[in-house]
């Protein structure tokens, strides 16, 4: 991931510590996955469920999942953060943003 946004210049972490809402994020979403394939892999082949493949498909989401949505995470999260702190005069680029006041 960039530090910026190309075309604004928005920083993507705006604060110190605003890597941990996106991790919580990521975190959610990958346990909610795990949890799904967990769950549809014991109860669609309930009473005999294939283990080893259930172990595989849990190692493969567990491992895959986090690191693809990253930075859909991030995105996620700095949209949350807009709208919780709405950008300042001076933190994007002129026209992309609210412009300073001039007197």
């Amino acid at each position: 991931m960039l530090p910026r946004c190309p075309k604004c210049d928005l920083k993507f972490e705006r604060i110190e510590g605003h890597w941990t809402g996106d991790l919580g994020i990521n975190t959610i979403v990958s346990f909610g996955a795990l949890l799904v394939v967990l769950l549809v892999g014991f109860l669609a082949f309930w009473p005999d469920p294939p283990i080893v493949a259930i172990i595989i498909a849990s190692i493969a989401a567990a491992g895959f999942l986090p690191l693809a949505f990253f930075p859909y995470s991030k995105t996620i999260w700095l949209a949350i953060d807009i709208m919780m702190r709405p950008i300042e005069p001076g933190e994007v680029r002129p026209g992309f943003g609210p412009e300073p006041e001039t007197l």
